[in-house]
């Protein structure tokens, strides 16, 4: 998304732009997933607490993560100034390590618009089963 969208505009803007990063991660390549998050960016998980991008992306290079499926609901999009908050419901599933994994999570990004463009900056994840 290039500029700020309008008010009554944010919730489906912000369902697109998460689909786009759900995308992203399903593909497994980690210059598309790049794409869509600041180099800055950080994966709170309940497992390990803040993770850096460059882990997040060795572990997806490596084949070590991979995603087979990634949805998510945004459910309270809110953009204060050029920052946004997302909030929703996700569910994925892929291997670690080889084994199968899956998740059922409440998600929720920072989102920053920088260079025209939304970029996550912060993802949060909580377990939602």
């Amino acid at each position: 998304m290039t500029v700020a969208p309008p008010h009554k505009d944010v919730l489906a803007t912000f369902q697109a732009i998460e689909g786009a990063f759900n995308q992203a991660m399903v593909s497994n390549d980690v210059a598309r997933i790049s794409e869509c998050i600041s180099d800055d960016w950080v994966l709170v998980t309940p497992e390990k607490g803040p993770i850096g991008r460059e882990a997040i992306l060795h572990v997806i290079g490596n084949g070590m993560l991979a995603h087979d499926s990634m949805t998510k609901e945004v459910l309270r999009a809110k953009v204060y100034g050029d920052t946004a908050i997302v909030t929703g419901r996700g569910k994925n599933t892929g291997t670690f390590r080889g084994e199968p994994i899956s998740a059922d999570e409440w998600i929720t990004d920072v989102y920053r618009l920088s260079q025209g463009r939304w970029r996550c900056v912060l993802t949060h994840l909580s377990r939602a089963d």
